[in-house]
């Protein structure tokens, strides 16, 4: 069952997106940030002790085809992000 987490982004909150989300059984925050130099998304996955588990760009699936976030950091979960919905797509 895929699990769907909009992706709303607020000019007023640091920072501007968080949400918590599921990845293998386990809760994780999940923060979104603006790189004003790349002009552009990028997000940090963290466990509940703060460690961080990823960080990376964030890159966005086509609406026919998957490119999963996070590759090989979880067992049996995935994340995307799908720009045509606004949604990251969180699996199982």
């Amino acid at each position: 069952m895929t699990t769907l987490v909009p992706f709303l982004p607020s000019n007023v909150a640091t920072p501007p997106f968080q949400a918590t989300v599921t990845l293998d059984g386990t809760q994780y925050s999940l923060t979104a940030t603006w790189s004003v130099y790349r002009g552009d998304w990028y997000f940090t996955i963290t466990d509940q002790s703060g460690s961080v588990a990823f960080n990376g760009a964030l890159i966005a699936s086509p609406p026919d085809y998957d490119i999963y976030l996070a590759p090989g950091v979880f067992t049996t979960s995935t994340i995307l992000y799908r720009d045509s919905t606004g949604n990251f797509e969180i699996n199982p």
